[in-house]
């Protein structure tokens, strides 16, 4: 590519989207896209505000239709010579405001016009702009049209079909999960739970020598979502305050948030949109013993037994041994510190011996730094921890104390 060349194209088309854009200009700037090759486009694309391009450009009742043609030869013609990030934010400037129909169309060309591993990167792409316009937005909000969402579910199925991931999707609810903020009194509010973090990365990591692809992080939670998202995006931005890094979110609704049955329901409506999105992943979720989350994850795995690989439960409310083994025979794992989570997911080889032995050392380090109110509490919570590290060390074979 002519680097001095591209670079006065892209001041051009600068200099066309500035102020009014009128009928002679669109075609100026269509005219300037057509014209450019495949590294020129890239680079323009890359160089602008899509947003900006796509709203200075319209279709009119009498007169060209350049917002048609613009999206046409963006979204269809020439989407095959642009990168898969370019492709991503072409969506999200089209997921921005209302999505009529010209957008949702060409949403479906954008998602039809990748396949087999590429796909599943494009949809990883998609659900990784850290704000509540991810894809389960995307299909089962922004696209209204049945026909066309039906459509790109069948060839996400066909996609995957021929390319499985090989990976966990790791899902986990929020509170009383991630951090004490329910139930739970063992812990002073709002306090993260020591190791929870690494088991998430571990998780993610999953057993191989090889780790696996990061960022297959997802909340699933009862918060209720409002139509802006508002709500979920300040839901991401706080668990990114408490250190988790890329995350999506699945909120829940108004109508759901009484009664431990209708949360379950919620979370699983979410959860039966989640899998039809990423069918060549398996599926790993963790939650706690006081909201619904044990009703969930048993319906869960009766009704994609060979999708969900295991469920892990924090007991909060001091679940008895003999429940617990029956739960377990049914591949729902009580626990109540993260690194006995991380011994029965070992034992279940959803992580390696080694990621067991981080969570161990991890949850050590951040339980020393807990604001205990009490010398009884913090003495409860270390004897609990040392009786799972000691098991963890049974299965590592040598120490692991912090």
């Amino acid at each position: 590519m002519d680097l001095t060349a591209a670079v006065r194209k892209l001041q051009t088309l600068r200099s066309l989207m500035t102020g009014h854009t009128d009928r002679s200009e669109e075609r100026r700037i269509l005219d300037l896209l057509e014209g450019a090759s495949a590294a020129e486009l890239n680079y323009l694309l890359l160089n602008v505000d899509l947003d900006a391009l796509l709203s200075d450009v319209d279709d009119r009742v009498v007169g060209p239709d350049n917002l048609t043609a613009l999206l046409a030869l963006l979204c269809v013609k020439r989407a095959p010579e642009l990168g898969l990030p370019l492709r991503a934010s072409l969506v999200s400037a089209l997921q921005t405001g209302d999505t009529a129909g010209l957008a949702e169309r060409m949403v479906h060309a954008l998602l039809l016009g990748v396949r087999g591993r590429e796909l599943t990167v494009f949809k990883n792409l998609l659900d990784g702009r850290g704000n509540s316009q991810d894809l389960q937005e995307l299909l089962f909000g922004d696209v209204d049209d049945e026909g066309l969402r039906q459509d790109i579910l069948a060839h996400i199925r066909r996609e995957a079909g021929s390319a499985p991931s090989g990976e966990n999707k790791v899902l986990s609810d929020i509170d009383d999960t991630f951090l004490a903020n329910w139930v739970d009194a063992r812990y002073p509010p709002k306090t993260v739970y020591p190791g929870v973090l690494q088991f998430y990365r571990e998780l993610d990591r999953g057993p191989g020598l090889i780790p696996g692809r990061e960022g297959d992080l997802t909340f699933i939670s009862a918060r209720p979502r409002d139509p802006l998202g508002l709500i979920e995006d300040r839901t991401l931005a706080t668990l990114r305050e408490h250190g988790v890094g890329h995350a999506v979110m699945l909120s829940g609704s108004f109508t759901h948030l009484l009664g431990n049955a209708r949360i379950a329901a919620m979370k699983y409506e979410n959860f039966s949109r989640y899998v039809q999105l990423y069918p060549e992943y398996g599926f790993v979720f963790t939650g706690d013993s006081g909201q619904g989350d044990v009703v969930f994850g048993e319906r869960m795995l009766q009704e994609h037994p060979d999708s969900v690989r295991a469920v892990f439960i924090h007991d909060v409310v001091a679940t008895p041994e003999s429940v617990r083994q029956t739960w377990r025979g049914r591949r729902i794992f009580f626990f109540d510190t993260y690194v006995g989570a991380a011994v029965e997911a070992f034992e279940v080889g959803v992580i390696s011996r080694d990621g067991m032995a981080r969570v161990a050392l991890a949850a050590q380090e951040e339980l020393a730094r807990v604001p205990f109110t009490s010398e009884p509490q913090r003495q409860a919570r270390r004897d609990e921890l040392e009786r799972d590290v000691r098991r963890a060390e049974t299965l590592v074979g040598r120490g692991l104390a912090g």
